[in-house]
């Protein structure tokens, strides 16, 4: 693991439970998401940095609400949900990759479907922290801009914290350190 990114983890759980980041505080009128960006080839080892930071945060602060959404798992229960995810499986085995994202385009619309099941599961109301990583394994099926864009309204200025195998440059999200997304540029990006 590269020394960077370990010295990054080992500083994490201090700036999540900061009274600072939890209060959205020193952000002005901006939305309370956060990246931490990190190489794609340590996905391992940053899921498995996920479940320390879940357990340090409720030995911590147990009164701390909590929520982490795995956001692949999150589109395999939706898709479960509308009773659809076997026809995909099929869909996918007879026709292929390109048949399958084109017939998920509107039962996965980020706008009217995929937000609202996340609010849904997430009760970001009910929350002080929201975890987000899997990022991506979703892709392509889910893009984090868009998926950011349209939670905004949604979170309740709730901090969002999104693990991205990729890199953020406070402009755009490179998936993976290769695939350019939509410029986004509401989040702020977890570096120390």
């Amino acid at each position: 693991m590269s020394t960077n990114l370990e010295h990054r983890l080992n500083k994490l759980i201090d700036r999540l439970l900061s009274p600072e980041l939890l209060a959205g505080s020193g952000i002005g009128n901006e939305v309370a998401f956060y990246i931490f960006d990190y190489p794609p080839e340590e996905e391992i080892r940053v899921r498995k940095f996920i479940a320390i930071i879940k357990d340090q945060i409720s030995k911590r602060k147990p009164d701390l609400c909590l929520a982490h959404v795995d956001l692949f798992q999150l589109v395999v229960d939706y898709l479960k949900d509308r009773k659809i995810l076997d026809l995909c499986y099929d869909k996918q085995k007879k026709e292929g990759d390109q048949a399958l994202l084109s017939a998920l385009k509107d039962p996965l619309n980020i706008k009217t479907r995929l937000s609202p099941y996340f609010v849904q599961k997430v009760k970001p109301e009910a929350q002080d922290l929201v975890l987000l990583s899997g990022v991506g394994s979703a892709w392509p099926l889910v893009r984090t801009h868009s998926l950011l864009n349209n939670l905004q309204s949604h979170m309740q200025n709730k901090p969002l914290v999104v693990f991205y195998p990729g890199y953020y440059d406070g402009l755009k999200l490179h998936l993976f350190g290769r695939v350019k997304e939509k410029n986004y540029y509401r989040a702020f990006r977890l570096a120390e």
